[in-house]
């Protein structure tokens, strides 16, 4: 058991943390043992809890946790990048939310990290060409975390979602990496055209609780969409923009702006 335990520490690190994290929570929480060990400690790599944990929540009485388990495991065996992802998106969760103390906490505990998770094994179901079965998964996942990701969608790696509640992202939107947005959060249309219709967001933006980017527009990298702002129109890559409609009202403040979280109408400091 040491020498596996080793060998995942060396091959896997971030599940290495997990594990070492959910045992030292069993010592501190008995009363959480069983979900601990069932929902981590039972498996042996991160995808296989993934796979139990997306099972566990979306399953219901039109769609046995068995059957979603064995989608979920197909998923994660076929694509090695999902895994890439889910690690590089819970270093995220944990590097930019001061919520989150343990790598565990966003596997077990975090409807945002979750969600995405749900969302990345429906757009594998969506490229398979399985898009019923993509769309089920969107619709449960909307039921269960109350966010709505299109399995057309595309997102990239190392994103935060944070609250999660009533995020919207629609069916031609793309999302950059290294990008956090909290909250009510819509990348919407803005009429029936059935083409191209949905935001860009560039890789490293913030965007802020409440807002609204709508129809087929580029928000350039690092930029920073402040709360409640409804953003009609292209943005610039490292600017701030904010308002009802969404204007320019400064510089993005720093480099990584996703990263920084700072939400204030002012410069980032360093």
């Amino acid at each position: 058991m040491a020498e596996t335990r080793a060998k995942f520490a060396t091959v896997d690190p971030v599940w290495s943390r997990i594990c070492d994290e959910a045992r030292a929570a069993v010592q501190d929480e008995p009363l959480l043992g069983a979900l601990i060990h069932a929902g981590l400690l039972h498996h042996s790599t991160m995808e296989r809890a993934l796979a139990y944990r997306f099972s566990l929540k979306l399953a219901s009485g039109e769609m046995s946790e068995q059957i979603l388990r064995e989608i979920a495991d197909e998923a994660y065996g076929e694509d090695a990048g999902l895994g890439q992802s889910a690690r590089a998106d819970l270093v995220a969760v944990f590097d930019r939310d001061p919520a989150c103390h343990r790598f565990l906490q966003p596997i077990l505990f975090f409807k945002g990290y979750q969600a995405l998770q749900s969302y990345r094994i429906a757009n594998w179901l969506w490229r398979q060409g399985r898009r019923d079965m993509a769309y089920f998964v969107q619709m449960r996942t909307s039921e269960i975390f109350g966010v709505d990701i299109h399995p057309a969608a595309r997102i990239g790696k190392g994103v935060m979602i944070d609250h999660a509640h009533s995020i919207v992202i629609g069916e031609t939107a793309v999302v950059g990496d290294n990008v956090s947005m909290l909250h009510s959060v819509t990348l919407g249309g803005t009429g029936k055209e059935e083409e191209d219709r949905h935001p860009k967001i560039g890789d490293g933006v913030l965007i802020g609780a409440g807002a609204k980017v709508l129809g087929n527009i580029k928000v350039g990298a690092n930029s920073r969409i402040a709360a409640g702002s409804v953003v009609l129109e292209e943005v610039p890559c490292c600017k701030t923009v904010a308002g009802v409609p969404a204007r320019i009202v400064g510089e993005a403040g720093c480099d990584q702006p996703s990263v920084k979280m700072d939400h204030r109408l002012k410069d980032c400091e360093d």
